[in-house]
């Protein structure tokens, strides 16, 4: 069986080039992967306003869901981040009444959101983690134990713009892996470009 292993909210990246980019970024508590989920921007503000505890006028969406259960009687057990076959993040919500345990199938970022609010714990698997993690190195790159293509091979040919166009690109696609690859070259020569 794949071990499981408990996941941090680490924060939100965004894109300066292009609006309504952002990546949701966790990681292995305890250790070093992270993985980073392409969200849009209404479940980034959602997580961004409670991880700056920003107090709205009138419930988000998110809010509205936690207080409705809670009416109901029904808690948020736990949260486990799982990969879909075309390479899109889903999650698993765990809900208990007490007596009965659902499973809901949500998206990642509302999985998140929710998490946060109520305090439950977020999952993965080794496998997930095996796959879609990586070792960020004191420069904030990929390290040199991790697997995967490192962001820069053939996309250090490309200017700024190209990699902001390639990176919408992907994203329409589901390809959020790539999406993140390439946010991760652009935040790369920015803080490159910070530092000069």
């Amino acid at each position: 069986m794949d071990n499981r292993y408990r996941l941090e909210l680490v924060g939100i990246t965004y894109n300066q080039i292009e609006s309504g980019v952002y990546a949701l970024i966790l990681q292995q508590a305890g250790g070093s992967r992270r993985i980073p989920i392409i969200i849009g921007f209404p479940e980034a503000q959602a997580i961004e306003c409670k991880l700056q505890e920003v107090a709205t006028p009138r419930p988000l969406t998110h809010d509205t869901m936690v207080t409705t259960l809670a009416a109901f009687g029904i808690s948020l057990i736990e949260v486990e981040i799982r990969k879909l076959p075309n390479g899109v993040f889903a999650a698993n919500l765990i809900f208990s009444d007490g007596n009965t345990e659902k499973i809901i199938d949500s998206r990642s970022s509302d999985a998140v959101a929710l998490a946060i609010r109520v305090g439950a714990p977020i999952y993965t698997s080794e496998s997930v983690l095996a796959e879609s993690g990586f070792e960020p190195d004191n420069t904030g790159k990929y390290g040199p134990d991790n697997d995967e293509k490192a962001p820069g091979d053939e996309l250090s040919a490309m200017s700024l713009s190209e990699l902001s166009e390639a990176m919408m690109k992907a994203a329409e696609k589901e390809d959020y892996e790539e999406a993140a690859r390439i946010k991760a070259e652009i935040d790369n020569r920015k803080e490159n470009n910070d530092k000069s």
